[in-house]
């Protein structure tokens, strides 16, 4: 027994050291967590002011002798609109009066399961209020005015574990105002075919697919254009998307790379942000970074908020607090910056390419027609009596589901409705509830967290929470207190918030942050007051509801102390409910689109191509079976089945071929531009990257170009085969390799030089044929370069690269070792030689001190990494590529592009999208560019390119021909 006690008092021992070091060790581990989030934060405090710094020096420097005045296009818009800057209601007014039923508008939110009935909320944590926000922003936006049509671009789903409707290519949402409509006006939600079809796919796996889902929507919208332009403008011209808007990261990511194809404004609403949930994260300690990352795929997502900042002229937020500390925690904004930038727009001053996007608040809507309703119904302005109904009306099914739960169901209801994530402090709230007897003796507790039908099957984090909730059930004894209903439907909701007002109970969202809030709105809608987390969009909603109180969502007693208050307090309840009531329609969807669009318009008339889409009508609408036995639009599409052009006699017959259909058509010239354009079934993109280190073309180059041309012209499967050549070298450069290897140069359709930098065609106007292959055979689209030009300073980046030259920048203690290559630059590609590629900065960390100057620019290492382009945004060869695809009418799931098995840092681009892609073996040696291109901190190739996508292809130069076969069945 004696030897018992003491092995016993030696284990209990044992266990308090054990316990004295658990304490420590988490003692010594959160204290390392807030020296390392307090070093974090003091990092990025410093490069941002650093950047705010560099930036109003340069702008200062740049500055010297220019007088603020009046912008002539400023001058231009106010005359065209009456337009007074100092009071934007007066221009809304003016808006509206100017209405006109012709406008296009794009919406694009691709994650989670979006229909527009029984909408599945709460299925998963990707199907939440975001989808309800963008079907009902829809239908709102249609039934405006001087809105033709709304699209709603989503995800196709073909999945067995999903209904049947979310693989339905289009969906009816309404038929907008009959007033003016043709058979497509309204809302509808189309969906595209992106990924793999027969499967659901989270929003943290969808990176891969953004590029596919761009090509399938830009079809899309150059299909609908067209249509829409038959029903508005008599077939005049076609109606080109008034504005796009991405809804959350990857759609926003879509919305810029659709916005830079088409030239039209982007907006974008973040609905939650990747900065911010990164460091929530981090500062609970439970996961490194890279663990982060892994699950949420969070740098990826950072990096397309990064890039939707980029291209928006718009971002719309739902309350101050995410401007000021949500996206200020980001590289392309802020907001001291922006307010210099547009004060300087203002005064007529040029801000030399620098740029932030303007931040709107606007509150989202409401639809209040059943809210309306149910209050007439009810006929009682003062919540009426749950046990004497009003309504001769049977009870709605869901009141009963809620009531079997408790044991007297006529106590105030306290409801809360969400789903059962972490973030929404659903477990706090119980804990609350349980610890307070006097609230447990006063009401009940609702808890809709969306559906399930069994827990195992659910997701691990909503799993864990509703775990941990039925256990503190069971600790608490609250059986008979608590209702935790398995389902519920979308339309069932509004019943649920009325069942809540008749017992005079309270409406709560506890969350630890609440970007928003929308259903407080719905809550006082429907006559509840609220008790709310004091972090995030619900302050704001309290300072203009006035229904209710905010409560730190960590303090379990504030929680209880709120709940009880309301409850109890009658005169307090009314006074709420009254409150919400009678500023519930500063919310109202109309009033959410009037503004919206005059936002819109306030932009767009800052902006000549796009008030008038003078770029975009250029590009005429070709109807592909028409231009098969007419050569009316000879300019953009001229079908010649056979030539062999030459340096010498085959090429006068070519030429005079070419001048006798030019002068026998009757198409108009299209900007006095003589490249021309053959029909082509299929378009085959040579994009292969092999240079030496030095930056010369390698041997390699010439051979593949010569092989594929030749596999592919001898391959029977191809009739009349078009060819673009795709490279990072100068126009001069590409000219002496053709050359070089005897290769004719009017095989090529088109030459994409200096990255996307510039795009050339074969001239049909050549004088000098006779005198062999020249540059003046050659002509360069002007109408590309003005398409690239959007925010380009390219003096203003030249100068911030020098001044990196001479003092370096804070991501190094010394200059960057690159020096100027004016023989590689152009106007629209500022190129550096790249002296030690051990000594600069990779292509992220550079883009991230330009963004922080307020300097949009694709930047890359190309040529073995022996160049670095700093280009216009929308410079890229991807992009050129949908440019030419808009420009030319040619499906560009018919493109076929050969790459190597590396490239430069644009060759990620190039593997994705709904383009069929050939990696060819053998030709490049080495690994490119790409170290240069990420850090180890930041996302991986899989987040960019599909692993196991069936567009790509990988061969040696022997499996061309079968790898060709393939891809003309496919």
């Amino acid at each position: 027994m004696k030897s018992i006690a003491m092995r016993s008092a030696q284990t209990r021992n044992n266990r308090m050291e054990n316990l004295c070091w658990r304490i420590w060790h988490l003692t010594r581990k959160k204290k390392q967590i807030e020296w390392e989030d307090a070093q974090r934060l003091a990092r990025r405090h410093y490069e941002r002011e650093q950047g705010h710094k560099a930036a109003s020096k340069e702008l200062s420097e740049f500055s010297d002798g220019e007088k603020p005045e009046p912008s002539p296009k400023l001058k231009t818009a106010s005359a065209t609109l009456s337009r007074n800057y100092s009071n934007f209601e007066m221009f809304v007014q003016q808006q509206q009066s100017q209405k006109k039923k012709s406008l296009y508008i794009v919406l694009i939110s691709i994650h989670g399961l979006v229909r527009g009935y029984n909408m599945e909320l709460g299925r998963d944590s990707d199907t939440g209020g975001q989808v309800k926000y963008v079907v009902e922003l829809a239908r709102a936006l249609a039934m405006m005015t001087e809105v033709y049509r709304v699209d709603l671009l989503t995800r196709q789903i073909c999945s067995p574990d999903v209904d049947w409707s979310y693989g339905e290519p289009t969906e009816m949402l309404t038929h907008g105002n009959t007033e003016g409509a043709g058979e497509s006006s309204g809302a509808y939600i189309v969906r595209i075919p992106c990924g793999p079809r027969d499967k659901y796919v989270a929003k943290e796996h969808l990176w891969p697919y953004v590029q596919e889902f761009v090509d399938g929507a830009l079809a899309h919208i150059l299909n609908m254009s067209k249509a829409l332009g038959e029903q508005v403008y008599g077939g005049e011209k076609p109606v080109w998307p008034h504005v796009i808007h991405g809804h959350y990261a990857d759609a926003g990511n879509i919305a810029c790379l659709l916005s830079g194809a088409l030239n039209v404004p982007m907006v974008l609403t973040g609905h939650s942000l990747g900065r911010n949930k990164l460091e929530q994260l981090l500062k609970q300690g439970r996961d490194t970074k890279e663990d982060i990352n892994n699950t949420y795929r969070i740098m990826r997502r950072i990096e397309g908020e990064e890039l939707s900042l980029d291209g928006a002229e718009i971002v719309i937020t739902s309350t101050r607090q995410e401007v000021d500390e949500q996206w200020g925690l980001y590289d392309g904004f802020d907001v001291r910056l922006e307010r210099v930038f547009r004060a300087r727009a203002k005064q007529g001053m040029s801000c030399y390419g620098r740029y932030m996007p303007r931040m709107v608040v606007i509150p989202p809507g409401m639809d209040f027609s059943s809210v309306i309703s149910l209050n007439t119904e009810d006929g009682d302005s003062d919540g009426g009596a749950l046990s004497e109904p009003m309504s001769p009306k049977p009870e709605p099914p869901i009141w009963a589901e809620i009531k079997r739960f408790f044991s007297n169901p006529h106590k105030p209801m306290i409801l809360a409705l969400a789903r059962p994530d972490p973030k929404k402090n659903l477990t706090t709230l119980v804990k609350a509830f349980g610890e307070s007897r006097s609230l447990r003796e006063l009401a009940n507790l609702v808890l809709i967290m969306g559906n399930r039908d069994d827990i195992d099957e659910m997701s691990g984090g909503n799993a864990a929470v509703l775990t941990t909730i039925i256990k503190l059930i069971d600790k608490y004894n609250l059986y008979g207190l608590v209702a935790y209903p398995k389902h519920h439907k979308q339309n069932e909701v509004p019943s649920i918030y009325r069942l809540v007002a008749r017992t005079k109970g309270v409406f709560i969202n506890p969350a630890l942050v609440e970007p928003f809030g929308l259903t407080l709105i719905e809550a006082a809608a429907h006559g509840i007051p609220t008790v709310a987390t004091k972090n995030g969009g619900p302050v704001d909603i309290h300072k203009t509801l006035k229904n209710g109180l905010l409560v730190d969502p960590h303090n379990q007693k504030e929680i209880a102390d709120a709940l009880l208050k309301l409850v109890s307090d009658r005169n307090m309840w009314m006074e709420c409910r009254k409150n919400g009531l009678t500023n519930i329609f500063n919310y109202s969807w109309p009033q959410h689109c009037r503004i919206y669009l005059a936002r819109i318009a306030q932009c767009r008339s800052q902006r000549k191509n796009w008030q008038d889409g003078s770029l975009l009508d250029r590009q005429p609408a070709i109807d592909e079976e028409y231009t098969r036995d007419s050569l009316k639009d000879v300019h953009t599409h001229l079908s010649i089945d056979e030539r062999s052009v030459g340096n010498g006699s085959d090429f006068l017959e070519y030429h005079s071929k070419l001048q006798s259909v030019q002068e026998n058509s009757n198409g108009s010239d299209i900007a006095g531009k003589g490249f021309w354009q053959r029909k082509m079934r299929k378009v085959f993109v040579i994009a292969i990257d092999s240079y030496t280190t030095d930056g010369k073309p390698h041997e390699n180059m010439l051979k593949a170009i010569q092989n594929i041309v030749k596999h592919v012209k001898e391959d029977p499967s191809v009739h009349g085969p078009g060819f673009i050549l795709s490279t990072a070298m100068r126009f001069s450069e590409t000219i002496e390799l053709l050359n070089s290897g005897g290769v004719d140069l009017f095989e090529f359709d088109a030459l994409i030089c200096g990255s996307g930098s510039e795009i050339y065609y074969p001239d049909v106007y050549a004088d000098n044929a006779s005198s062999g292959i020249s540059k003046l055979q050659f002509c360069i689209d002007q109408d590309y370069l003005m398409h690239i030009d959007y925010r380009w300073g390219r003096e203003g980046v030249r100068r911030t690269i020098a001044r990196f030259l001479a003092s370096g920048v804070e991501d190094m203690q010394h200059p960057l070792a690159i020096e100027e290559d004016g023989t590689s630059s152009n106007e629209h590609c500022l190129a550096y030689k790249v002296k030690d590629p051990s000594q600069v900065l990779r292509v992220e960390e550079l883009r991230k001190n330009l963004r922080m100057r307020g300097l949009r620019c694709h930047v890359l290492y190309c040529k073995s990494a022996s160049l670095l382009y700093i280009m216009p945004l929308f410079a890229s060869r991807a992009q050129a590529l949908r440019y030419l695809f808009v420009r030319w009418g040619t499906d560009i799931s018919n493109m076929c592009v050969f790459v190597g098995e590396a490239g430069d840092n644009d060759y990620e681009e190039l593997l994705c999208g709904a383009l069929k892609t050939i990696i060819v073996k053998g030709y490049v040696e080495g690994n490119g560019s790409d170290k240069l291109l990420r850090g180890s901190g930041s996302y991986h190739r899989e987040d960019m390119v599909p692993v196991d996508s069936p567009n790509i292809v990988t061969v040696d130069l022997s499996g061309i021909s079968q790898a060709l076969q393939q891809a003309m069945k496919q």
